[in-house]
């Protein structure tokens, strides 16, 4: 869907920069990250908006991102109990299931790509923003993402990213803060 006008800037000899054409622009690629900057601006929250070519895992986008990986907050999908729920973490660390059924008190278990893709109707699959309470999953995030005063996700899609405060990503998403991951 095509929505809003760019003006495209351009030069003219011996003149300084002008509008020399409108084009009309698309919408974000994912209806998703409409949603979440509508959720965000809601809230009174500054996050940064931040298009890119395609990264498909979270190393990928820190590089992109020319942030350390301790700051990009990666999901992964777990059923706690037989129920899906969201884990957020540094991309430079991995899931250590034993210590997170530890925390949680319940079997814990890593979910298949192919049963999570149903619950984040217009995310791209793997490219969930670390936002669980938007679709009803309880969202556990590790201590170690505290470390970055900012942190940069996945905006549900693999070409669009989110920059924004750690302290006002822990205040809308209202996780439980545990240590259950380890450094890679």
């Amino acid at each position: 869907m095509l929505k809003r006008r760019q003006p495209t800037i351009g030069f003219r000899k011996g003149k300084r920069a002008e509008v020399i054409s409108e084009e009309l622009q698309p919408e974000p690629t994912v209806p998703m990250l409409r949603d979440l900057r509508t959720y965000l601006h809601d809230n009174k929250v500054k996050y940064v908006v931040v298009t890119h070519s395609p990264a498909y895992t979270a190393q990928e986008l820190a590089e992109i991102q020319h942030v350390p990986g301790r700051q990009l907050a990666k999901v992964v999908m777990v059923t706690v109990a037989d129920r899906p729920a969201m884990v957020v973490l540094p991309a430079t660390h991995v899931v250590d299931l034993e210590r997170l059924t530890a925390v949680t008190g319940q079997p814990v278990e890593l979910m298949n790509a192919d049963d999570f893709e149903p619950l984040f109707p217009g995310c791209e699959r793997g490219a969930e923003p670390p936002f669980g309470q938007l679709w009803g999953l309880d969202i556990w995030v590790d201590t170690s993402l505290a470390d970055s005063a900012e942190i940069v996700f996945n905006a549900g899609s693999f070409r669009e990213a989110i920059h924004m405060a750690y302290q006002d990503y822990i205040r809308l998403a209202e996780p439980r803060i545990a240590t259950f991951a380890k450094h890679q």
